[in-house]
């Protein structure tokens, strides 16, 4: 029998009948052998939506990592099923695109190739690579136009600005037009102003793109200011203790994050997050 599609609005538990585009169901997992295993998650259940832009918050080790990692396959639940896009995951998910705090561009390589890097090694992508050269290229640099790094691509990473480098790092997590994209705290290096342009630029990437986006952050202005939902997680081992949807308006200008509202809601999830570590 088929479920009912979630509502954007619906909070998500262990019980429902969940059918979103990431769907992770009474996840366990424990990291170590027999005699000196951590657990790190257990009974963790989270749906996002298609087109979704969810964040996921908590305590520091908490586990909002090893999430990421069980959503694109890079390791597997010791219980429990991980879906994407109705397909039970059970390797490295190739409609994946990632983005780290650090950049990890390589020196060599001029950030236009930064960027085609996903190209050489994902399929179908890299099966056409050498005779659609021209046209990867072209998506590349509207890419990097699209972050504000129009004219940049042949200049090498040294010559970048951390924020530049973000920026770069972007395009190459979205150069093989994936379908959801997965970012672990992508802007928490950067200094405070550099963020708050990149999360407008993340803002009109997804605005355009329409990805499924899972955002871990520490940041909750951050989370609050993208994502359409956050879901709160407890202290380890990690598990969904609340999901607040995030109504303001879209598109969302940087001045929201200085009103009442959306303070309120910021102010809200800490001490969600504040009562998740008191009770570890």
């Amino acid at each position: 029998m088929s479920c009912p599609a979630p509502s954007r609005h619906t909070k998500p538990s262990a019980e429902d009948c969940v059918t979103g585009f990431v769907d992770l169901r009474n996840v366990r997992l424990s990291y170590g052998g027999a005699s000196s295993a951590t657990l790190a998650l257990e009974d963790l259940t989270i749906s996002v939506a298609k087109g979704e832009f969810a964040a996921v918050v908590g305590p520091s080790g908490c586990g909002k990592s090893t999430l990421m990692k069980l959503a694109t396959g890079l390791i597997r639940p010791n219980a429990g099923t991980v879906e994407v896009a109705g397909h039970e995951v059970d390797g490295p998910v190739s409609i994946a695109g990632m983005a780290f705090q650090n950049p990890s561009m390589l020196p060599w390589r001029t950030t236009l190739k930064n960027v085609m890097l996903p190209l050489e090694i994902v399929q179908p992508h890299r099966k056409r690579l050498s005779r659609e050269r021209s046209r990867y290229v072209s998506l590349a640099e509207s890419l990097l136009e699209l972050v504000g790094l129009k004219g940049f691509g042949e200049k090498y990473p040294w010559q970048l600005s951390g924020g530049m480098q973000q920026r770069a790092n972007l395009c190459r997590a979205l150069i093989h037009d994936p379908a959801l994209l997965m970012l672990d705290e992508p802007f928490g290096a950067l200094d405070a102003f550099t963020r708050e342009e990149l999360w407008q630029v993340m803002r009109d990437l997804h605005a355009e793109k329409q990805f499924t986006t899972i955002l871990v952050t520490h940041d909750l202005r951050e989370a609050v200011f993208l994502a359409d939902k956050v879901f709160v997680m407890s202290a380890r081992p990690g598990r969904i203790i609340e999901t607040k949807d995030i109504t303001f308006a879209r598109p969302r200008p940087i001045d929201l994050t200085y009103e009442a509202g959306f303070n309120d809601v910021v102010h809200e999830l800490r001490e969600h997050i504040a009562d998740a570590r008191a009770a570890a």
